[in-house]
């Protein structure tokens, strides 16, 4: 029997994913703010911020719900029968509410309008390409961490992640609710509407990849 009930689950869910959303919206704001127009600063400044808010989120949540805060990670835990289908849909929409929650927490913070929708096109076969990538690393690293060093998993993850942001043309979102909120705020770190289903799509297969190869990977021979 799992320590935590299902709702204290759910609702680490939901605020694990509101507390990364914050980090994500609020770091893209705070760097485009300050970097005076020079892209790289403000993207270098969201890429920081993000990889060190992950491994906390992830020390934090862990022993809880898994920390997964991503529906593309929660597929790949329910196909491995570490989680029942009926609590993975709980945790997709957690995921996506907590999502939501987080990026209109961070309008508020920086005096921005509370509901917004990106007009920030991020459109093509090489971004689509780019989220496949960065979701089968994303899940390579866990299922590699977990494997052999779980202690070590807040870490990877959020180093994997600060390396991805500049590895893929994408920046790496790698996160289905991550995508569908990004859509809601017109700042640095968004997403237009119509450049997210490509996206979310990309990193179903690319979660659907990194499972496949690393299950075959990671199994031992037969004595």
């Amino acid at each position: 029997m799992h320590p935590f009930s299902t709702s204290r689950r759910l609702f680490a869910e939901v605020l694990g994913t509101a507390l990364l959303l914050m980090i994500v919206i609020g770091s893209g704001i705070m760097g485009d703010r300050l970097a005076g127009g020079n892209d790289a600063i403000a993207l270098l400044g969201n890429t920081l911020s993000t990889g060190a808010g992950l491994i906390v989120l992830i020390t934090i949540f862990g022993p809880i719900s898994g920390a997964h805060f991503n529906p593309a990670v929660t597929l790949v835990f329910a196909l491995r029968r570490d989680l029942n289908w009926p609590t993975a849909a709980a945790y997709f929409l957690a995921q996506v509410i907590g999502g939501v929650l987080g990026v209109w927490a961070a309008h508020a913070m920086f005096a921005e309008p509370i509901v917004q929708i990106s007009t920030k096109l991020r459109d093509g076969p090489a971004q689509a390409w780019s989220e496949v990538v960065a979701t089968f690393g994303l899940v390579a690293t866990i299922l590699g961490s977990i494997r052999f060093r779980p202690e070590a998993t807040p870490a990877a993850v959020g180093l994997y992640i600060t390396a991805a942001y500049w590895f893929t043309a994408s920046t790496s979102f790698a996160n289905p609710a991550v995508t569908l909120a990004r859509a809601l705020s017109n700042t640095f770190a968004g997403i237009a509407p119509s450049s997210a289903p490509a996206f979310i799509a990309a990193q179903f297969v690319g979660a659907l990849l990194g499972w496949a190869t690393f299950t075959w990977l990671l199994k031992e021979r037969a004595p």
